[in-house]
């Protein structure tokens, strides 16, 4: 490969940051530092311009040391906490009253002129070339900062020789964050080093939050092609991955992903085992529904269908949390409680963690079961107070319903809806109430699940309540015929399906007669299962066994 086609590639980016509200100059790589993986300059600068009174007392209390003691505290924070918690949280230092901010991100709510000053001095850098190692000379392409801390490394490769292999080789033979026999790299290190790494060429993007030498494995962070994996084709003839560096890290965006979506899960023994940053459909469907709630306003109907494998339970988590902070141009809350409804009997076990790991302030999450007192007492109790999100399963919806009903009629609550996996394949007087309040008009017929899932918002039963529905499994006839209005998102990962669900009998056109004959047709050898009453003497035996013992039973 031309060495001068990817450093144009470099330029490309980095000029493009630098005129959006990035800080960006030649020969920043020299003022970073290696060992602490900060670039202090910008620490400095963000501590004196946000909180000048602390500073005041650091240079009272320390003197010429004084940045020396703020640097080497915060090094040894990252280490202790990890780089997301010290940005979100801040540190404390011997002296001041309260915990010095590293960052600034906007609150549901800003009007506070102060959060807003500070959150617009935040200071954003690309650094190219940045030389990272302690113990040679390597360099990473792009390494991105926010007010000194780093957040984001990338490298790049140009499809003219190389791939987005050769930059996700690089990463996972050449990038180790723990050298066997020597110290860790810090900007590496997971983590209190960067929050994510991008590997980028001209046509796709992949990420990945965590290095593990070759054992790393990173995601896709593509459009999508059209259903395919990759991206299509740039409208402005630029390059394919250029939403990257327009989209994904333009100032506002940036700092939301990092204030917002990034969530830290945590092990037992409360260390951080992954952080999960949103895969590009996810960081789309949920910005666009919140759009969508805020220009049509209480009373619409959403509709986002994910494909297998694309992280369903994180994007109803990211959107459950969203929902109840979300403030009109008022400054009113758009709603009051957030009702997550699942259609399994027992609550998922994956989205009730989701929903908790990823809430910012402890007793916003209540999860209602059968379990100490009655369900309908503590769902009217979780509704009617303070907190933000309400999960149940579909059995306990009937009360949920009663309950919603009566607050919206009563104190002109609004509530919001998000049904998990619930489809018109569902049965019983549960789901024909939740039927109910999500299908304004006729209900769909029956229809087999499919990877997908819905989310509707829609009035309550006496025009008072609101509903944000997430359902999955629909068929075609369960769909709204409407269409008039922008109420449909697709939230499909741009990856293949390895195994896609057979919807016709693989028997079709042999002699073999089928366990159960379709009801749709008077033939008795097809039906939509893929269990025969014989199998060919070729295929396993202990299929065979198997099938043939569920076929005499079935006889029986």
């Amino acid at each position: 490969m031309s060495l001068h086609k990817e450093i144009s590639f470099e330029t490309e980016i980095c000029e493009h940051l630098a005129a959006h509200g990035w800080l960006y100059a030649e020969g920043d790589a020299a003022d970073y530092d290696r060992a602490r993986a900060l670039f202090p300059a910008d620490v400095l600068a963000w501590v004196r311009a946000t909180q000048p009174k602390a500073w005041d007392s650091l240079t009272k209390n320390h003197g010429a040391q004084a940045a020396e003691t703020l640097l080497a505290r915060l090094r040894d924070q990252l280490d202790q906490r990890g780089t997301l918690d010290v940005l979100r949280h801040g540190i404390e230092l011997l002296g001041l009253k309260s915990p010095l901010k590293l960052a600034e991100f906007k609150p549901a709510l800003a009007i506070n002129p102060d959060i807003l000053a500070r959150h617009a001095a935040n200071r954003l850098r690309v650094v190219r070339q940045l030389r990272y190692s302690l113990h040679n000379e390597n360099s990473i392409d792009l390494g991105l900062f926010l007010n000194g801390l780093p957040v984001a490394t990338a490298e790049l490769k140009t499809d003219f020789t190389q791939s987005i292999g050769d930059a996700i080789d690089q990463y996972r033979f050449e990038r180790n964050p723990k050298p066997k026999g020597q110290a860790a790299e810090p900007l590496l290190s997971f983590p209190a080093g960067a929050l994510v790494h991008f590997a980028v060429s001209n046509s796709e993007v992949h990420m990945v939050t965590r290095l593990a030498g070759p054992a790393t494995a990173f995601l896709p962070f593509n459009l999508g092609d059209d259903g395919a994996a990759g991206n299509p084709a740039n409208p402005q003839g630029g390059h394919r991955t250029a939403y990257l560096w327009e989209q994904v890290w333009a100032r506002e965006s940036w700092l939301e992903i990092l204030g917002r979506y990034l969530i830290a899960q945590r092990d037992k023994k409360k260390q951080i085992k992954e952080i999960i940053f949103p895969r590009y459909h996810q960081l789309d469907v949920t910005r666009k529904l919140q759009a969508a709630v805020l220009t049509d306003g209480p009373g619409g109907k959403y509709l986002v269908q994910h494909s297998a494998g694309s992280g369903k339970t994180n994007s109803i988590a990211w959107t459950a949390h969203f929902l109840a902070e979300l403030h009109d141009a008022k400054h009113n809350k758009v709603f009051d409680t957030v009702l997550v409804v699942s259609d399994r009997n027992v609550i998922d076990a994956q989205l009730q963690e989701a929903l908790f790991d990823f809430q910012r302030t402890s007793g916003v999450v209540a999860t209602i079961t059968n379990k100490e007192g009655s369900k309908s007492g503590k769902l009217a109790e979780a509704l009617s107070g303070d907190k933000k999100i309400v999960v149940c399963t579909i059995q306990t919806f009937p009360f949920a319903l009663e309950a919603v009903t009566r607050l919206a009629a009563t104190q002109g609550k609004r509530f919001a809806v998000i049904a998990d996996e619930a489809h018109s394949s569902q049965t019983g007087e549960a789901a024909a109430k939740l039927k109910a309040v999500l299908s304004p008009g006729r209900t769909g017929g029956a229809g087999r699940r499919r990877r997908s899932q819905h989310r509707r918002h829609t009035r309550g039963a006496d025009g008072g309540a609101r509903a944000d529905d997430m359902a999955a499994s629909p068929s075609s006839r369960s769909r709204p015929r409407r269409r008039t209005r922008p109420w449909r998102f697709s939230a499909r990962a741009p990856i293949p399906r390895a195994n896609p669900r057979r919807t016709t009998c693989p028997l079709r056109s042999t002699s073999i007669p089928c366990a159960r004959p379709s009801r749709r047709s008077s033939s008795s050898t097809c039906c939509r299962t893929t269990r025969p009453t014989a199998w060919p003497s070729s295929w396993p035996t202990k299929a065979r066994r198997s099938t043939t013992r569920r076929s005499s039973a079935t006889r029986r």
